[in-house]
């Protein structure tokens, strides 16, 4: 199994939810692009960090 942490910064709010945009490693590309929270998770938060796993 192997973990990796995407680091992610605000991008744009929309009415319900909060678009961001991920922060690839020097030279490597994206691993997952931009991804949507919901604003009552996100609240004011710049800057998140998802992390994942691979099972198989």
């Amino acid at each position: 199994m192997s973990a990796k942490k995407v680091k992610f910064e605000l991008e744009k709010q929309n009415k319900n939810s909060v678009r961001y945009k991920e922060v690839p490693e020097d030279g490597m590309p994206p691993v997952i692009g931009s991804i949507y929270v919901q604003k009552w998770f996100a609240g004011t938060s710049k800057n998140i960090e998802v992390t994942i796993e691979k099972k198989d």
